[in-house]
C-alpha cells in the first residue's frame, strides 16, 4: 500500500520522502555548525581586536555579500563536485557572514563594559576574556540567527539538488524529488507536490520556532 503513491520508477514516495528528510536536516544543521565556527571566530576576532584585523575581515565579508549567496554556492559546488559533504562545506563556508557581522557589532559594545575592563586590568589573557566574559553575553542573537539559518540552508540544499548539483541519485532528496516530478506534474502531480509540501512545512516550522526562540531570549521583542 502506497499512501502517497509511487514515482515513475514505481518507488514509494512516502519512503523516499522520509529518507530524504535525513539529508535535508543533516545539511541544514551541519552547515549551520560550520557557519557558527567560521563566522563566530571571525566576528569575535574583528570585534575584540578591531584595527587591521577588523578591516580585513569586514572587507572580506563585504566582497562575499556582493555576490548572491546561491550563485556563490553554485559556483563553488560546480568546481568541487556535487556530493553531500561538499554541499555542507560550501553552504557552511559561504554563509558565515551574517554571524560574523552580528557578533562583531555586539562584541564592540560588550568589550567596553566595566567587567571586561576589570578582567583586562587584572591581566586576564584575551582568550579567557573572549570565552568567559564576552561570548556568554552575545550568544542569544547567534542562537536565533542559527535557528533561522537552518531553514535557509534546507532551501539552499533543495535548490542545489533541484539543479543537479546537490546529493546525487539514487539517494533521495526533497529537491531532487521535485526536479524528478516536474516532468510528470500533469499526469502524476503527487511526485513533485509532496516533496515540495515537505520543504514548505519544515521551513515554516523552523521559522516559527526561531520567532518563538527570539521572543523567549529577548522578552522586549514582544512589545
Amino acid at each position: 500500500m502506497h499512501l502517497l503513491g509511487t514515482d515513475d520508477f514505481g518507488r514509494d514516495v512516502l519512503s523516499r520522502l522520509i529518507f530524504g528528510s535525513r539529508i535535508s536536516l543533516l545539511v541544514g544543521f551541519s552547515s549551520v555548525l560550520v557557519q557558527l565556527g567560521v563566522g563566530g571566530s571571525l566576528g569575535l576576532t574583528a570585534g575584540y581586536y578591531r584595527g587591521r584585523a577588523d578591516q580585513i575581515i569586514m572587507r572580506i565579508a563585504d566582497i562575499q555579500l556582493a555576490v548572491p549567496f546561491l550563485v556563490l554556492a553554485l559556483a563553488v559546488v560546480a568546481v568541487l563536485g556535487p556530493s553531500l559533504w561538499n554541499v555542507i562545506l560550501v553552504l557552511g563556508v559561504t554563509g558565515w557572514v551574517s554571524y560574523g557581522r552580528v557578533l562583531r557589532g555586539q562584541v564592540l559594545a560588550v568589550r567596553e563594559q566595566q567587567y571586561v575592563e576589570a578582567a583586562r586590568a587584572l591581566g586576564a589573557p584575551d582568550l579567557r576574556i573572549l570565552l568567559t566574559h564576552i561570548l556568554p553575553n552575545v550568544t542569544n542573537s547567534v542562537i536565533v540567527i542559527a535557528s533561522l539559518e537552518v531553514a535557509r540552508m534546507i532551501i539552499a540544499e533543495a535548490s542545489l539538488s533541484f539543479l543537479g548539483l546537490g546529493v546525487q541519485p539514487p539517494t533521495p532528496t526533497w529537491g531532487g524529488m521535485v526536479a524528478q516530478g516536474r516532468n510528470f506534474i500533469t499526469v502524476a502531480w503527487w511526485i513533485a507536490t509532496f516533496p515540495g509540501l515537505a520543504i514548505f512545512l519544515t521551513v515554516l516550522g523552523i521559522n516559527l520556532f526561531g520567532d518563538w526562540l527570539r521572543d523567549l531570549l529577548d522578552p522586549t521583542a514582544r512589545y
